[in-house]
């Protein structure tokens, strides 16, 4: 007998050590330490009805820290952890308030601060998770900030978001809400860009402010790290940072990019950040606002025009870089694709048919060589095919609509009808055109983006609205 007394002291240990709050007992293995019986998930009550309070309780081995539960359609409550360290053992616990569905999934995660991973997952009731729609078919047309409701109609197409670095738990612009909308758009079959800004007002760090940077890579690593997050198709670094107040060099851009200018030894970098965590995660140049005065480039392009010469100067920028790190062995420090703005001039002068404005060359008499509408894009093309770097990446149209600066209107104010259709026949025509992105679809928040919303559909935007529905279920090849 006294041979197995040590064994019947640990044993008794561990029971003591195993009773959680509110008399619950856990009965463990005898290999409960090197096992894969860990973590195990409880539910209090076994079967909760919709409207009940709940509560939901998870034990592991690991003290594992910066943890979420999420519980589609319910708010989730922490209440806090137990530890039980003689026995090795911790505990947390949530509640919340039952949706009325009849099965919905609890999906934990840890170390959310870096990126958060998954830890468990359980299904609770008649769940089955949503299938992808079969049959999907690809097609160009995409939206910024797609509705969740939004009906596909049976394609596959593209949905741009957005999110700050300096927001990272915000409301919405936060990470948590991001996964949750990438998540809903994945579902729907839709491949998801979101654009990462360092902050409202300043699309990126500017260059004055080392830890603004340091702030920025670190979100950077910390969308690509995130399993919620494994559906994006590519992040986006800003946009529109040639124009305003936010306005940085192109030489500044390139050396956040891939690390224009910098000795080769250092990784402070978007592309290394986010390779670094995530090889398979792809990295786009944010768009240039185009007619833009405010920044230039050296030296310029043969367009001499500032925008197309800012362009011009980030790109050999970008490629100079790729080149240096590509000969002493270090890889994809090349962008994969750029992202674009191309606005649409429908009430140019000399314009016969302002819904044909994507399929016609626009000049303006300051600029009399450089595109001046739509078809801004096919500078754009021109710069990016000139570097052996960035020659024949994808580019996608990540926002466009029937605004321009010269004339000031809203869409729903000035959209021609067919505007959209003739956009997308130029874009189909152009192979290096993955994407063309309607600004915007849905803003929940306020009414600043109403007059561009489609789902809104306020003034001529019911046209708009109308022809994007009808181009999606358009048969491929019409």
């Amino acid at each position: 007998m006294k041979r197995y007394l040590p064994f019947l002291l640990l044993l008794l240990t561990a029971v003591y050590w195993l009773l959680p709050i509110r008399g619950q007992v856990l009965i463990v293995p005898d290999d409960w330490q090197q096992g894969n019986a860990w973590p195990r998930v409880q539910i209090e009550p076994e079967q909760p009805r919709p409207g009940q309070q709940a509560a939901v309780l998870i034990s592991d081995v690991v003290p594992w820290a910066h943890i979420k539960l999420e519980i589609p359609g319910a708010a989730v409550n922490y209440d806090g952890f137990e530890a039980y360290p003689q026995a090795g053992i911790w505990q947390w616990r949530w509640t919340f308030t039952v949706p009325n569905v009849p099965g919905y999934p609890l999906r934990f995660y840890h170390n959310c601060h870096e990126g958060c991973q998954e830890w468990a997952a359980v299904q609770v009731g008649r769940y089955a998770p949503p299938a992808l729609p079969a049959n999907l078919q690809p097609t160009k047309l995409g939206l910024v900030m797609p509705h969740p409701q939004r009906d596909w109609r049976g394609r596959s197409g593209w949905a741009v978001e957005l999110t700050y670095a300096t927001l990272p738990e915000e409301e919405y612009w936060g990470i948590d809400d991001l996964a949750e909308r990438t998540r809903t758009a994945v579902a729907n079959g839709q491949r998801v860009l979101v654009r990462v800004d360092y902050a409202q007002g300043q699309s990126v760090p500017p260059p004055d402010d080392p830890l603004a940077l340091d702030a920025y890579l670190d979100y950077l690593r910390r969308l690509a790290r995130d399993d919620r997050l494994r559906g994006v198709y590519g992040y986006i670094l800003g946009s529109g940072f040639n124009d305003g107040p936010q306005a940085v060099t192109p030489e500044w851009y390139a050396r956040i990019f891939n690390g224009y200018g910098l000795p080769l030894e250092r990784t402070d970098t978007a592309v290394q950040a986010v390779r670094g965590v995530n090889g398979q995660a792809r990295l786009l140049v944010g768009p240039v606002r185009p007619w833009a005065e405010a920044q230039n480039g050296s030296p310029p392009y043969e367009i001499d025009a500032p925008w197309l010469n800012y362009m011009h100067a980030l790109v050999m920028a970008l490629d100079t870089a790729a080149a240096e790190r590509a000969a002493v062995g270090l890889s994809q420090a090349a962008p994969d694709g750029f992202a674009l703005q191309t606005p649409g001039w429908t009430n140019a002068p000399q314009l016969a048919d302002p819904a044909n404005e994507p399929l016609t060359d626009l000049f303006h008499p300051d600029w009399p060589t450089a595109q001046a509408g739509f078809r801004v894009y096919q500078d754009w093309l021109a710069i990016i095919n000139q570097f052996p770097h960035t020659q024949g990446k994808p580019v996608y149209i990540t926002a466009s609509n029937s605004y321009h600066p010269l004339s000031g209107l809203e869409p729903a104010q000035n959209y021609p009808a067919g505007w959209l259709t003739a956009a997308l026949t130029a874009v189909n025509a152009e192979p290096q055109i993955a994407a063309l992105c309607w600004f915007m679809d849905y803003f929940p928040h306020d009414d600043q983006w109403a007059l561009f919303s489609l789902y809104q559909g306020r003034g001529l935007l019911v046209e708009a609205a109308a022809e994007f529905e009808g181009l999606l279920a358009r048969p491929l090849g019409d």
